[in-house]
């Protein structure tokens, strides 16, 4: 999802960044010509069998989808300052076509799909409005007093202020008069300054509204592990991917996000139980806290006036993550049920309408309870029976081949796995209360891929490793055709029958696949086995608010992150560290190949190796690329005492991290 920078010091790169990943290739570019092919016997069977499951003939969504339109945007492409290209709608246009379902995609995907096409401003009653799929997430303006109160500013600025001037266009021109942030994800809050100048915020005259922890796991989730989640989401959203039906399709949560500018700044007020109330510019908002669901810092909210809950992303059309593909801690589906309960609880008796940050709302008492109920169960069930299989001695694998949902639940479009997926969360559910080890010791020390691999080949040979995958290929088991020729690739990398055979067993998954992010998955690898990884330009979603929010501790154990430990071995440093202009003073150790600190405290000169002194500001330009330590220290605005070689050479064990490492491939 950006435009990517790297923290330097010295010669060392350090790439901050979050989840989301956004257009990596200019509109219309694709990393490497590819020949996709045409949908199997076996994988039209597949999906002729999801389109006789599933009860198609209900057209309810579309219906609701559409309600209440009032507007569309002037242009289907929203453009930044400097005339780059945010984001640009019309790349999906294929899915407003009408006509059957390509052979190519799973048909209740492209259901989804199709909903999500369509976009623009809707009312979803009097006072309450939604912009929706203009960006990953959906902006909700609630009529104030005096002026629009906005739920979830988008992913941008660009496409939160194109929002807000669509509803002051089309509805009414008003002031933004307060922000509710639902929850710490970046396609949640970080179009504020699109909406809402800081010092008003400041000052009072906009209160800007967040869960407890907002702050701190809207900065630091995924900073940590950014690079890989960011090369990790690059497939996750199929960036990479053209837009058509053999391609990417959307994301299942929604078409994919903007490439704009993240912003970010402090919310004025927090909330931290559940029942607590305010009132904002004359509405009256009550809160139900949900941390540990959806999001570390996640909060739900309704407003008596309107009789209407805001779901935020715990309640959604879709099965939603307990474990995302691009990586992060793992969720509590156990959670996420019992607040679904509390929510029904809460209100159920009451609202008349739900909507949520993504997809569309439910109307009327019986849509809204039954939505969430079901909702709840799925949550409940997935949770319950994951652990019910452990306790009868089923391993992870095992119980994610056998899980299945009751046709209750399973034949619902709302609990379909369009961007979580059954399987996947049934495995993080385990790997939760088990970890990721199965418990059988034959599997407690498994080789890595490669060397596991080259002894497959050696044990039974590449041809008949090939011959294999291609006669699993044929039969339609392309599962086991993909892990078969997986083995060969990995062993023999240069082995381009291998790697064919594989590219073509994925495409079909990714065919078949009703998960947005998984289609992508498979379709991304299948183009990386084909053309290799082509290298456009690094994402990037760190952003001058993104690195202020960071506290220097946190700046700091990023660093350590980045420490190649064998490669500084014995090697032993001692610092003092201080920002002058926030008063902070550090002892920073380098020793047994590990970096630690020590905060408000400083050492005699005789036991350190040097005192360095910065501003805090001035870290932030470095870690935003503006400045290089290294210029620094001969103007001054770095002082380092004693020996500068020293600090140097105690950079110089600082990995850099390479964004476009191989995924499908050694």
């Amino acid at each position: 999802m950006k435009s990517y920078k790297r923290l330097i010091l010295g010669t060392t790169l350090l790439p901050v960044s979050l989840w989301v990943a956004s257009a990596l290739a200019a509109p219309g570019e694709t990393a490497a010509v590819t020949q996709p092919g045409e949908a199997t016997e076996a994988t039209k069977q597949a999906n002729n069998a999801v389109q006789q499951f599933l009860p198609f003939s209900n057209t309810q969504d579309f219906t609701d989808a559409k309600q209440g339109f009032i507007a569309d945007l002037p242009s289907p492409i929203i453009k930044g300052e400097s005339g780059n290209t945010v984001i640009d709608l019309s790349q999906y246009d294929f899915l407003r076509k009408e006509g059957p379902t390509p052979d190519t995609v799973n048909p209740s995907l492209w259901r989804q799909s199709q909903l999500l096409a369509i976009h623009g401003l809707f009312k979803v009653v009097d006072g309450i409005y939604q912009v929706r799929n203009i960006d990953l997430a959906n902006i909700t303006f609630i009529r104030g007093k005096t002026g629009w109160i906005v739920v979830d500013p988008l992913t941008s600025a660009e496409t939160a202020k194109a929002a807000l001037d669509l509803i002051n266009e089309k509805v009414e021109k008003l002031p933004v008069t307060g922000v509710l942030f639902t929850h710490s994800h970046v396609d949640h809050f970080a179009g504020i300054r699109g909406i809402v100048n800081e010092e008003d915020a400041k000052s009072g005259k906009v209160p800007v509204i967040a869960p407890e922890g907002f702050m701190e796991e809207a900065v630091s989730e995924n900073v940590f592990a950014g690079n890989v989640m960011s090369r990790r989401a690059s497939y996750m959203y199929g960036n990479l991917l053209p837009k058509d039906p053999k391609g990417n399709v959307g994301g299942g949560l929604g078409l994919t996000t903007a490439a704009g500018t993240i912003t970010l700044f402090e919310p004025t007020k927090l909330i931290d139980k559940t029942g607590e109330k305010l009132t904002v510019d004359g509405i009256d908002v009550v809160f139900q806290m949900a941390p540990g669901t959806e999001a570390p810092a996640e909060m739900l909210f309704y407003f008596p006036q309107f009789k209407a809950i805001d779901l935020a992303e715990d309640a959604n059309h879709t099965l939603h993550n307990i474990l995302t593909l691009r990586g992060a801690k793992v969720r509590s589906a156990q959670k996420w049920g019992t607040t679904l309960n509390e929510t029904i609880n809460m209100w159920g008796k009451d609202a008349v309408v739900s909507f949520g940050s993504h997809h569309w709302p439910q109307w009327g008492n019986e849509n809204v309870v039954t939505h969430l109920e079901r909702q709840r169960d799925l949550y409940k069930y997935i949770n319950d029976q994951t652990l019910r299989m452990a306790n009868q001695g089923m391993t992870m694998n095992e119980i994610a081949e056998k899980f299945t949902l009751p046709d209750s639940l399973a034949k619902q479009f709302y609990n379909r796995g369009y961007y979580g997926v059954l399987k996947h969360n049934v495995r993080a559910t385990y790997q939760l209360y088990l970890g990721f080890w199965d418990g059988n010791p034959a599997n407690f020390d498994p080789y890595p891929p490669v060397e596991e691999a080259k002894k497959y080949v050696e044990m039974i040979g590449a041809d008949k490793m090939i011959e294999t995958a291609k006669s699993s290929f044929d039969k339609g088991d392309y599962r086991w055709a993909a892990t078969v020729a997986n083995k060969v690739v990995f062993a023999q990398p240069d082995n381009k029958e291998a790697r064919e055979v594989e590219a073509n067993a994925l495409e079909q998954l990714g065919y078949q696949a009703e998960s947005g992010p998984a289609r992508n998955f498979y379709l991304s690898g299948a183009q990386e086995l084909r053309g290799g990884v082509h290298k456009v330009a690094t994402p990037n979603t760190s952003s001058p608010d993104i690195i202020r929010g960071m506290t220097t501790p946190m700046f700091l154990d990023f660093l350590a992150i980045h420490l190649n430990g064998p490669r500084a071995g014995d090697q032993k440093y001692t610092w003092n560290l201080i920002f002058p202009d926030t008063q902070e003073k550090f002892v920073l150790t380098m020793q047994n190949g590990v970096l630690n600190y020590n905060k408000d405290v400083q050492l005699p000169e005789d036991k350190v190796d040097g005192t360095v002194t910065l501003n805090r500001t001035t870290l932030d330009d470095i870690a935003l690329g503006k400045l290089k330590l290294g210029n620094l220290t001969e103007s001054g605005e770095v002082t380092i005492d004693k020996n500068k070689d020293k600090f140097k050479a105690m950079l110089d064990n600082f990995d850099k991290f390479d964004f476009w490492f191989t995924i499908a491939e050694p």
